[in-house]
């Protein structure tokens, strides 16, 4: 069983539509932070009780699966390891629980602003991109000035696996997210898990939220950690890793690496029965 579950029974419920809403209202500064599984269970139970969690179905955790696409020679990889005004990453995010599936492209080009896209995806075919999808990569490649023949080359590199929960602060102001059940998967592969780690993202406006000054009064800090390139650095070791040193030599220290398995599909997340009314 999940450790985070009895402590989310103690919230109420927030529907998906009145989640995006609310989100939809804010500017947002997002912060990430590794959090010990052990420690999870303790910061949520000191939460605010009028704090909500996210529920579809009756279930209040979801199975995600990314699948990460670069060039061969890690074009966005290293873009994001000797950080530079253009960067990009390109992913399919699958959301198993309901089989829907969708492309995502988040670029930053020369002036520093950050463009997300997302469309509709074919959930089988999320290892591969379409002709379509290439499409929108060149199109985007050319708005922040880079070479748009490189889209040609994009192929998948790293696929992530992981469970999560969504929180939303009780005057909607906030939202956090925590991901457990960790699991990288290179296309060789090799991988690994991080079952003792929850990786926890919050989104507020600019001033730090109830969540995040809770997570700082527990001694967790916001950390730079990307799933992508911290993944692909922890996997491979001739890669770049300054950037997330600190991180591969403390936390992701305790990977349970499985060199030789064969990257698995996650099951969907079981269904938890629905309060009484």
């Amino acid at each position: 069983m999940n450790p985070t579950s009895d402590a989310l029974d103690r919230f109420g419920v927030v529907a998906l539509d009145e989640m995006v809403a609310e989100a939809a209202l804010l500017a947002r500064v997002d912060r990430k932070y590794v959090v010990p599984r052990a420690e999870l269970d303790p910061i949520l139970r000191t939460m605010d009780p009028a704090t909500r969690v996210l529920e579809i179905d009756c279930a209040r955790r979801f199975a995600y699966e990314s699948v990460y696409f670069d060039t061969p020679d890690l074009l966005s990889f290293r873009m994001a390891a000797h950080p530079r005004r253009r960067r990009f990453k390109l992913r399919t995010r699958a959301y198993l629980d309901t089989d829907t599936a969708f492309l995502e492209i988040k670029t930053r080009g020369a002036r520093g602003t950050t463009v997300k896209e997302r469309s509709a995806y074919d959930l089988e075919l999320r290892s591969t991109l379409t002709d379509v999808a290439r499409e929108e990569v060149t199109a985007a490649f050319v708005a922040i000035g880079v070479d748009p023949g490189r889209a040609d080359e994009l192929e998948a590199t790293l696929v992530t696996r992981y469970s999560r929960s969504t929180l939303l602060a009780p005057d909607g102001s906030a939202r956090a997210t925590i991901d457990t059940g960790l699991r990288w998967d290179g296309l060789n592969g090799a991988g690994f898990t991080l079952p003792g780690l929850a990786i926890v993202e919050t989104k507020s406006p600019s001033s730090a939220s109830a969540i995040d000054r809770l997570l700082w009064r527990s001694g967790h800090r916001p950390v730079s950690v990307s799933k992508y390139a911290t993944g692909l650095a922890a996997l491979r070791s001739e890669l770049p890793r300054n950037r997330w040193d600190r991180l591969l030599r403390g936390a992701f220290s305790d990977a349970r690496h499985h060199p030789h398995a064969r990257p698995t599909t996650p099951s969907r997340t079981e269904e938890l029965p629905c309060a009484a009314a």
